[in-house]
């Protein structure tokens, strides 16, 4: 827990005045070791601070908080800060600390919040178990549990999330927020469904397109996505599901104006790569 030895929080803890030790001692680590990465364990909305202090990357426990409470627009809001503080951020889903994602995100709300977590930019953190959907929670002072059968389910989504994650744009890629638009489903007006969304656009270097669109409430849900790839006008689109199996064609004007239209059942997420067609 980095921020303990902060001396605001310090002084605060034990009424002791100190001075900065963590500046000190990553320049003392660094001179020895200039490539050595510092990860702060950081709770209490002090990740900029530690940041500040010479962390590489902290903890983003905010994230994890709200895809917990499943509120999309706070998830959204938390996405707008600003990017070369998002990419020094660790997403997680569970720790040592925290329960088990298995536990916390029941199934299929913990594959949304994957999605939306391992997807955003930054470090991703997997706990060991949780590819697994291991449930039993095992103090970091005890080496060994239970024996627990792996969750079919569980396993089966992380391996594909995990291939596209090895895809170049989502480690190297630029990144776009997307913001979701009310829909129309079946001529009717749209029902406000499209604020439980959460949907983002990645860039490959080598131009590859990419759209993460969440469900990230417990019903099904409705919203257009305009699409930030302007070479789409004028001709047609094909966008494949790496997360399943299915592939569309759609009209490339059609994704830049009204919108890519969406219609999820409850916690469903696609990660559709783009293609212009000829």
């Amino acid at each position: 827990m980095a921020m303990l030895v902060v001396p605001e929080v310090f002084r605060r803890t034990w009424g002791i005045d100190m001075a900065p030790f963590w500046p000190r001692a990553i320049s003392a680590a660094r001179e020895t070791h200039p490539g050595f990465v510092f990860m702060a364990e950081v709770y209490w909305d002090m990740e900029w601070e530690l940041q500040q202090q010479g962390f590489d990357v902290c903890y983003d426990k905010r994230l994890y908080d709200r895809l917990r409470d499943g509120a999309a627009w706070r998830v959204r809001d938390h996405l707008a800060a600003d990017l070369h503080y998002q990419r020094k951020l660790v997403r997680f889903l569970e720790n040592h600390d925290e329960q088990r994602a298995a536990t916390t995100f029941p199934w299929p709300m913990q594959a949304a919040a994957a999605v939306v977590n391992y997807l955003a930019p930054g470090w991703r953190f997997f706990h060991q178990g949780q590819l697994d959907g291991r449930r039993v929670k095992i103090s970091p002072h005890l080496c060994r549990g239970p024996d627990e059968a792996p969750d079919a389910d569980v396993r089966t989504f992380y391996d594909r999330l995990l291939a596209v994650l090895r895809e170049p744009a989502f480690r190297n890629g630029t990144w776009d927020r997307i913001e979701p638009r009310p829909a129309d489903p079946g001529g009717a007006p749209g029902d406000g469904t499209h604020d439980g969304f959460v949907a983002h656009a990645w860039r490959g270097v080598a131009g590859d397109r990419w759209v993460v669109v969440v469900n990230l409430q417990n019903r099904e849900g409705y919203c257009r996505l305009r699409l930030p790839f302007g070479e789409l006008a004028g001709g047609p689109a094909r966008l494949d599901d790496r997360l399943g199996n299915e592939t569309y064609r759609r009209d490339g004007d059609e994704l830049l104006g009204p919108g890519l239209f969406i219609a999820h059942r409850p916690w469903q997420a696609n990660v559709f790569q783009v293609t212009v067609e000829d």
